[in-house]
């Protein structure tokens, strides 16, 4: 018998997103994205996957259930969040006055989204979402009272498949036994991780 002892999750660290460049046709491009950008801002991230079952039965009995993930939604509460980019991420249109109009039919970009956990012990997971978009995002705000609270907001944010194979994240584990050993969190957050050989590259010797 082989006895585990896995670690536990300590806490989120930074996030990380960089825009997807379009194709000439302005559809999603996994080829081409932006500079990556980080933050450490970030207070917690629920996942929410959802995923749709469906149940085989053969001679008068079930047979397999095949599930496929749709889609997987992060509601990412910060204490803080760039304005360009969240407008960007909104589909605003900003003009060269500095005034921003929101609230009209856009189509708001994809963007790549990186996130850290980190667990007791040293351990680190890196997880890579490479085709995403904002769906919502909360902006409240409340008086001041005479001891400081936080005033967080939550951006929520839909990733979807980016391959043919159905994939919504690629990430590496410090506990798995395959994970890259010269792999660091820049190395893989210099940009977003979409195939094998995008992995390879940056934790290849010399990389």
């Amino acid at each position: 018998m082989q006895a585990k002892r896995p670690m536990i999750k300590e806490s989120v660290g930074a996030q990380y997103y960089a825009f997807n460049t379009p194709s000439e046709k302005g559809e999603f491009d996994p080829t081409k994205y932006e500079e990556t950008i980080k933050t450490e801002t970030v207070k917690s991230i629920g996942t929410t996957e959802n995923a749709e079952s469906a149940t085989v039965k053969a001679s008068g009995k079930d047979y397999e259930t095949v599930s496929q993930s749709s889609n997987v939604e992060l509601a990412v509460e910060v204490v803080a969040f760039d304005p360009d980019d969240l407008a960007k991420m909104r589909g605003d249109t900003t003009r060269e006055s500095g005034l921003m109009s929101s609230g009209r039919n856009a189509k708001r970009p994809f963007f790549a989204y990186g996130k850290v956990v980190k667990k007791v012990g040293g351990g680190v997971r890196y997880d890579w979402y490479p085709k995403c978009q904002l769906v919502e995002n909360t902006d409240d705000i409340a008086t001041k009272e005479d001891s400081f609270s936080e005033q967080n907001d939550t951006v929520t944010i839909r990733c979807y498949a980016f391959n043919d194979e159905g994939d919504i994240k690629n990430y590496v584990d410090s506990e798995s036994s395959n994970f890259p050993k010269a792999l660091t969190e820049e190395k893989f957050f210099t940009k977003p991780i979409v195939t094998e050989e995008d992995l390879t590259e940056i934790t290849s010797p010399g990389a």
